[in-house]
């Protein structure tokens, strides 16, 4: 790509930037912070997991469903791993 098709493309998105409401502010933060961070391109490119389930992993996951209790909230989830 060239590099005044690279330079219009961040002027694109910047004025796309502006025209976002506030109360979006905050989702468009964190995907263009996802965008931006190679560990994250690094997740969302990888092959899906095609190994297939053991039966400790389906028994693990059976007795997570079972759990009682009123477990996390989204925002707490969210303030726990700093997003």
């Amino acid at each position: 790509m060239g590099e005044l098709r690279k330079t219009a493309e961040r002027q694109e998105l910047h004025a796309l930037v502006d025209l976002i409401s506030d109360s979006d502010l905050s989702a468009a933060r964190k995907i263009l912070r996802v965008l931006a961070d190679p560990v994250w391109q690094s997740v969302l490119t990888a092959p899906l997991d095609d190994e297939p389930e053991t039966d400790t992993e389906r028994a693990d996951v059976e007795a997570a469903r079972k759990e009682n209790g009123a477990g996390s909230s989204h925002e707490d989830v969210l303030h726990e791993f700093g997003v």
